[in-house]
């Protein structure tokens, strides 16, 4: 009869209350095993005796040198690979039903002489040290949009002692969605900690010989939250482990609320993002407690946002030119003469008028951003002032819209300019692109590139597009070609 240790320790209190038969009967034993055990004063895991010898023959035994030798050698060799060469060599001895066998003899190997392997240290996380962020691809989950589906990132923030976390619908790992998600997480969070890490992606890293360092950009933004940034070893993942197993334990989160909600199709973005803050909310709101030591050690919020613009009044010139930071901009003639707002962010400009955007272009450091599609119809009017033009430079957009120009003056040294004028105004009725590949055949054919020319090309229908079919080569011609009869045998 077997029993357990719990058993035998019953069995030890009842001994010195009760008769042995009773004592053992209370234990759930027989009086012989209970007499036993009282005798030896062990408990039963201490009478397992270990197994040495084997139940059967090892199906390895005659070649146990030559695994062991392959082993040394290759220590990466897997199982199955070790197994195949062996069926390979002996076919009359192994198949594949040794497989789990061999690799209990390899495990046991790995064991004995095998590469000392990378040990992970566990940490004693501290409130209100670090944060942690990294985006996660969310495409998995098979979200649609409107019935479309919808690829898409997560920015994921969290802190590893409360693991309080914030998350942000983005598409692109950038310097623009690392700042704005973190933003988003200070302002829910209501301050900011003394270290933010990340890994090293190129939107806060850069290169650096053979390290990476931190780019201008990131360290500008961390300055502006009083906020130390640190990131992992490149390769080694597990340094920002704990936002990295958040990313796993949310995404199952996610599913399982898709698959209670019985849908994974949403009307908008907007509606997916209230569904997404919704589970976090959930899940934060069993942080609470751990929550509450970290926001002792939050630092407060400077008083503007990173991503906050500066807001400018600005006056459009006669010239259809605004002036801001020391960088000329072109603007829409009809705006001329009016006052505008513009919101000058880091990457970008907004102009506004009367609460409502009128125009967004890039935000450039230095000299000018002139647009030729916003002068381009004035200017045709009065082709001679192009020739002397101020911002002449700035009406070639590709290296294609040069050569056409300097073709055109050559070929027309008086109407040069107006031709090309007429070559932007289509560009910018039909596309830069579209003209400038019809600036490209023109110049291969050896064709100069007047207006008309390139018009020809616009208009020029398109060639009908085929169906191409590809029958399936029978596999029996190539039997014929790899087999054949000579002198009445069959050669291969």
């Amino acid at each position: 009869m077997t029993c357990t240790d719990q058993q035998i320790g019953l069995l030890m209190t009842y001994k010195n209350r009760y008769p042995l038969t009773i004592a053992a009967a209370k234990s759930g034993v027989s009086e012989k095993t209970a007499r036993k055990y009282i005798t030896s004063g062990k408990v039963p895991s201490e009478q397992k005796k270990m197994r040495k010898h084997r139940t059967r023959k090892d199906p390895f035994e005659q070649h146990t040198r030559e695994i062991r030798d392959l082993y040394e050698k290759a220590p990466e060799l897997q199982g199955h690979t070790i197994l195949e060469y062996l069926i390979e060599k002996y076919p009359e001895t192994y198949n594949q039903s040794h497989s789990r066998t061999l690799r209990r003899r390899l495990r046991v190997l790995r064991a004995e002489m095998g590469k000392n392997q990378e040990i992970i240290f566990a940490q004693n996380i501290q409130p209100g040290r670090q944060s942690q962020s990294d985006w996660t691809c969310m495409n998995s989950l098979a979200i649609h949009i409107a019935g479309i589906p919808f690829p898409h990132l997560l920015f994921h923030f969290m802190l590893p002692y409360s693991r309080w976390e914030s998350v942000m619908i983005c598409h692109v790992e950038s310097f623009l969605t690392l700042t704005q998600g973190c933003e988003r997480a200070y302002q829910q969070l209501g301050g900011t900690l003394e270290e933010h890490r990340t890994d090293n992606l190129s939107a806060a890293t850069k290169k650096a010989g053979s390290s990476r360092q931190f780019t201008d950009r990131w360290q500008e933004f961390c300055i502006h939250y009083s906020i130390r940034p640190s990131c992992n070893n490149p390769g080694v993942s597990h340094e920002n482990g704990s936002v990295e197993k958040s990313h796993d334990l949310l995404k199952k989160a996610i599913d399982q609320h898709l698959l209670l909600r019985g849908s994974r199709h949403f009307d908008s973005v907007e509606d997916y993002a209230v569904f997404l803050n919704r589970i976090v909310l959930k899940r934060n709101e069993k942080r609470k407690e751990r929550l509450l030591t970290e926001i002792e050690f939050l630092k407060p919020l400077p008083e503007k946002k990173y991503n906050a613009p500066e807001v400018i009044p600005v006056r459009v010139n006669n010239l259809s030119l605004i002036r801001l930071k020391g960088v000329t901009y072109s603007v829409p003639s009809r705006l001329i003469g009016f006052e505008l707002i513009a919101h000058v962010y880091h990457e970008r400009i907004e102009l506004y008028y009367n609460h409502k955007k009128l125009e967004e272009m890039t935000r450039e450091n230095k000299g000018q951003k002139i647009d030729y599609r916003h002068l381009i119809d004035h200017l045709i009017r009065k082709p001679k002032a192009f020739e002397y033009y101020k911002y002449k430079e700035c009406f070639f957009p590709q290296i294609r819209f040069r050569k056409a120009y300097e073709c055109l003056k050559d070929k027309s040294p008086a109407k040069g300019d107006k031709l090309y004028l007429k070559l932007l105004q289509l560009a910018k009725l039909h596309g830069e692109s579209t003209v400038g590949t019809a600036l490209e055949i023109l110049q291969e054919e050896g064709i100069p590139p007047f207006p008309e020319k390139v018009k020809d090309l616009l208009d020029a229908p398109l060639k009908p597009v085929y169906d191409v079919y590809v029958c399936a080569p029978s596999l029996e011609d190539y039997d014929a070609l790899l087999t054949f009869k000579e002198g009445g045998q069959t050669c291969h």
